[in-house]
């Protein structure tokens, strides 16, 4: 399926369409939930598009469906119906080719911790295939802008907060990929480190690279998205430019009406 071109937008990258994934629950999370159901639906045919050169959002409460979303559009889960596209390729039958276009990076992620930032870098910069060159030059770049050099040889069980989530992000953009994906990007993040990942990813986006984010922060959608949709129980309840969505309103005053509208509360 060929990527669509849009005069306004640029060029398609991301697209999910009807995307739909529910889950099991164990008797603990029976228990827990209040209707007593047995599963889970955590997206419930969800659609949006992204495009090159654009930082797109999604925004909402926890439990919404983002972090889901964002794992089936990285072929960490598969979808139990609809399909997502990304550089053309559908995560369904071409899961492959979209970890090759996709840095994906989550606080979840964990790194072992007998082993170094220097020998993770290596490790999966040969894992995408980066030639030996270009990861040496790759590493040095990308050390030096986060200050990682200084902690290159010592241990990931030593490093602080901060410092490892510094080291997943690198590590998670080892291979120059066209789109990013991350998953709460400043959560658990002090003040400082949070400017430098936030500044890096408009950074990014100056180079042209796609990037789709999850977050239920509004001041992070405020500085960094170009579009964005808010989430509520799995579906798309709302989508658009800040500028449009918003219509004079803040961020903060849209999503609660959003929030209540989609509950059938009153406005």
């Amino acid at each position: 399926m060929q990527t669509p071109v849009f005069a306004e937008l640029g060029t398609e990258i991301v697209r999910a369409e009807d995307l739909r994934k529910t889950f099991a629950l164990s008797r603990k999370q029976r228990l827990l939930d209040k209707t007593g159901a047995a599963y889970k639906t955590a997206v419930d045919g969800l659609s949006f598009s992204a495009y090159r050169g654009e930082i797109y959002g999604l925004l909402g409460p926890n439990g919404a469906g983002k972090t889901t979303t964002l794992r089936m559009l990285s072929t960490l889960i598969s979808p139990d119906a609809g399909d997502a596209f990304v550089c053309g390729h559908s995560v369904r039958k071409e899961p492959q080719k979209v970890r090759d276009a996709i840095g994906f990076m989550t606080s979840e992620l964990k790194l072992e911790g007998f082993f170094t930032p220097s020998y993770l870098f290596d490790f999966f910069g040969a894992m995408h295939g980066v030639e030996q060159g270009t990861l040496a030059a790759r590493k040095k770049e990308l050390f030096a802008r986060f200050g990682i050099d200084r902690f290159a040889e010592v241990k990931v069980k030593d490093l602080s907060t901060g410092m490892l989530q510094k080291v997943s992000l690198v590590i998670a953009i080892v291979h120059d990929p066209d789109v990013v994906i991350f998953d709460e990007p400043t959560n658990g993040l002090d003040v400082l480190t949070a400017k430098v990942v936030t500044d890096f990813l408009l950074e990014l986006k100056k180079m042209g690279k796609s990037i789709l984010l999850s977050t239920h922060i509004f001041s992070l959608v405020e500085k960094l998205c170009d579009r964005v949709g808010i989430v509520i129980d799995g579906k798309m309840a709302a989508e658009g430019t800040l500028a449009a969505l918003c219509g004079g309103v803040s961020l903060e005053d849209k999503f609660f009406s959003v929030y209540r509208e989609a509950k059938g509360e009153a406005v």
